[in-house]
């Protein structure tokens, strides 16, 4: 009796035991689920940046450079980052028809897909602006009023007040914004495309650009009408003033000369 006794298992002997046995399972899964994640991940951004590569020495190489550091046709691509990337390509205006003071915006010619591989393998050139996320450039709740304030002193110089665009110097231009998506005109504000100066968060923070970007949305979105009649194009105060004078006063003369002619006549009669 008192061996049987000797022998049988304390209660907690089980409890112990499974315990013992959860702490192992978390323990090796800690120490390997992590890494194999992180190698999975660090697979497929090789992946895309080696698919990247096949692309850009295809359709950019002959401009940039076959490790992007410039030519006398194309300017260096170190340090650009994925977001100018995702502008100018997503844009059209990369790869360029043919070269020139300014590079117009056409019809894009490759998958979103594609461009994301090709803004990695550009990106590994040199650290720069990533790739906005949607809740970056997404104007929902942003200050439209504040936006129009940082838009005229910043940006109305060239793109004039609505953002309708406008001439520049020796054959450049500031080109409309009407009908650009929030996530390009956010990446053309972080990277400074062709003649426009970058504005890094430093110099407009990321709510800056949400209301700019709310501000463009609301005059010039396809319910904005004119309720003071003609536009005039939205060049602002000083078109219209000099619209005044030309032609308000213009044709306030007109009918003076007339009014003028007629009462001469009559008196002559």
């Amino acid at each position: 009796m008192k061996k049987l006794s000797a022998r049988r298992r304390h209660p907690l002997a089980a409890v112990v035991v499974l315990l013992l046995a959860l702490a192992g399972t978390g323990g090796l899964y800690t120490a390997f689920a992590p890494a194999s994640r992180a190698k999975a991940e660090e697979t497929a951004q090789s992946l895309a940046i080696e698919e990247g590569e096949r692309l850009y020495q295809v359709g950019c190489a002959s401009c940039h450079g076959t490790e992007g550091e410039g030519t006398a046709d194309g300017p260096s691509l170190v340090g650009v980052g994925a977001a100018a990337v995702d502008f100018q390509v997503g844009t059209g205006r990369m790869p360029a028809q043919q070269p020139g003071p300014q590079i117009p915006q056409k019809r894009n010619i490759y998958t979103q897909a594609e461009i994301d591989r090709m803004a990695a393998y550009i990106a590994s050139f040199g650290p720069g602006p990533a790739i906005p996320a949607k809740n970056q450039y997404n104007p929902e709740g942003a200050d439209a009023a504040k936006g129009g304030e940082l838009f005229r002193n910043n940006c109305a110089q060239c793109h004039n007040f609505t953002g309708k665009g406008g001439a520049l110097t020796y054959g450049k231009y500031a080109p409309s914004l009407r009908g650009v998506s929030d996530k390009h005109i956010y990446e053309a504000m972080l990277t400074g495309p062709q003649n426009m100066p970058a504005f890094p968060d430093s110099v407009l923070t990321e709510q800056n650009k949400k209301d700019i970007i709310a501000y463009l949305n609301a005059v010039n979105g396809p319910e904005t009408v004119n309720p003071g009649g003609l536009g005039l194009g939205g060049l602002g105060p000083v078109a219209e003033g000099l619209f005044g004078w030309v032609f308000g006063l213009g044709g306030l003369v007109v009918v003076a000369v007339w009014v003028a002619a007629r009462t001469a006549k009559a008196k002559r009669s």
